[in-house]
C-alpha cells in the first residue's frame, strides 16, 4: 500500500511540476498545514476522551459498566474473565461514542486477557466488531466537522448510525457463517 501511495504522490508531483510549477510549493505547504491542523485537532479530541476514560476507570465507573455489560460480554464473547469483560465493556462503550482512538488501548488489554484464556473466538470477534464499530454518537467526526467550520456538524449522526449498524451486523454475520463453514 505504501508503494502505491508513493507512486501516486510522485506521479502527482511530476504532473503539477509540468502543468503548473508555480503551484507546486504552495500545494505542498498547504497540505502540510492542513495535516498539522487536523493532527492537533485529533490530539485534543483524544486527550479529552482518554482523560475522561481514565477518570471513569479510577472512579469505578468502568467497573460498573463492565459489571452491567458482563452478562452480554459473557454470552457474546464467551468469556468468564473479569479483566477481559471490563476491557471489552470499555472498548465497546468508547466505540459506541465514536472514540475509536480511545477504544484501542482497551481492545489491546482485552486481547491480552483473552489470549491468556486461549479464547480465539472472542479475539477474532472483537477484531471484527472493532473494525466496523457501531457508533451511536460519532463524536470524533462531529468534532472534526465542527473544527473545519461546518454549520451543521452533527448532521452526520443518522447516516453514521445506520451505516455502522449495517456494517457491524454484516461483518459479524459473515464471521459467524465463515466460522461454521470452515469447521
Amino acid at each position: 500500500m505504501n508503494a502505491i501511495f508513493t507512486i501516486v504522490f510522485i506521479a502527482s508531483m511530476i504532473a503539477i511540476a509540468i502543468t503548473a510549477p508555480d503551484k507546486l510549493l504552495p500545494s505542498l505547504l498547504g497540505g502540510a498545514e492542513d495535516a498539522a491542523k487536523m493532527a492537533l485537532t485529533l490530539f485534543c479530541i483524544y486527550a479529552v476522551w482518554m482523560g475522561l476514560s481514565s477518570l471513569a476507570e479510577k472512579s469505578g465507573l468502568s467497573h460498573g459498566a463492565a459489571k452491567a455489560l458482563k452478562p452480554l460480554t459473557r454470552r457474546v464473547f464467551r468469556t468468564d474473565d473479569d479483566e477481559a469483560s471490563e476491557n471489552l465493556a470499555m472498548n465497546i462503550s468508547c466505540n459506541l461514542l465514536g472514540l475509536g482512538g480511545a477504544a484501542t488501548p482497551y481492545a489491546v488489554k482485552a486481547i491480552g486477557a483473552l489470549e491468556k484464556d486461549k479464547n480465539d473466538f472472542a479475539q477474532k470477534l472483537l477484531f471484527v466488531i472493532n473494525a466496523t464499530s457501531i457508533q451511536i454518537l460519532p463524536t470524533t467526526v462531529i468534532a472534526l466537522r465542527a473544527s473545519a467550520g461546518s454549520l451543521k456538524a452533527a448532521d452526520i449522526f443518522l447516516p453514521s448510525l445506520i451505516c455502522t449498524v449495517v456494517s457491524t451486523a454484516c461483518a459479524v454475520t459473515l464471521y459467524l457463517l465463515g466460522r461454521k463453514l470452515w469447521r
